[in-house]
């Protein structure tokens, strides 16, 4: 029976997108755990899309199915990405989360991994306070919540820019989101979906 991972992700100019991707091919290098990317819905009308330039990268994201409570309740552990908005997560994914009350009154999401990644404009542009911030709607529905340890080396990088902390993968899109995800803040994804995989399929298989 395999392991179901879901990576939900909201992405606006496809650098979260680009993560949630890499993210997935991590979790996919263990052993019967399936990942599957689905998006949270948009909030933003079309139009205003178009003028914000966005309409391209959103199109090569209309093959990943929206997010519902179900696919979190039948998942064994839940990869969340968002980009950040002034320290916290965009408001798609805190509106997606402020309506998964029935799971929390029903205890759907105790006992299952959670973890988090983000894009941020800057390298100061709050990507660790997104994820902490993140973790305690986490905690609130009682998930056991997995970071980045520093076995994976892409967090001491000293030689170049890059996003990633123990709590999370993250990106620097720059101010102006021209910036793409560097092979370190990719390669942090990758180890973060494979470790967390690996940490579901033993708390899943009862051998933590």
């Amino acid at each position: 029976m395999s392991i179901k991972i879901s990576i939900v992700f909201y992405s606006m100019y496809g650098h979260t997108y680009r993560m949630a991707e890499e993210i997935a091919a991590g979790v996919r290098e263990v052993s019967d755990v399936v990942a599957t990317l689905y998006q949270t819905p948009e909030l933003v009308p079309a139009e205003v899309l178009e003028k914000s330039g966005a309409v391209a990268a959103k199109a090569t994201m209309s093959n990943v199915p929206e997010v519902s409570n179900d696919i979190l309740a039948e998942s064994d552990g839940i990869i969340f990405g968002t980009p950040t908005r002034f320290g916290n997560m965009a408001a798609q994914m805190r509106n997606f989360l402020d309506r998964t009350t029935a799971l929390w009154l029903k205890g759907a999401l105790i006992g299952k991994v959670g973890s988090v990644f983000v894009s941020t404009g800057t390298q100061h542009g709050g990507q660790e306070t997104t994820i902490t911030s993140f973790h305690t709607t986490l905690l609130h529905h009682g998930m056991v919540i997995v970071g980045v340890p520093y076995s994976e080396p892409g967090l001491v990088n000293m030689n170049e820019i890059t996003g990633g902390s123990p709590y999370g993968a993250a990106t620097l899109a720059g101010s102006d989101g021209s910036r793409q995800p560097s092979d370190n803040e990719l390669r942090i994804a990758r180890f973060q979906g494979k470790h967390v995989a690996e940490i579901t399929k033993k708390l899943t298989s009862g051998k933590l």
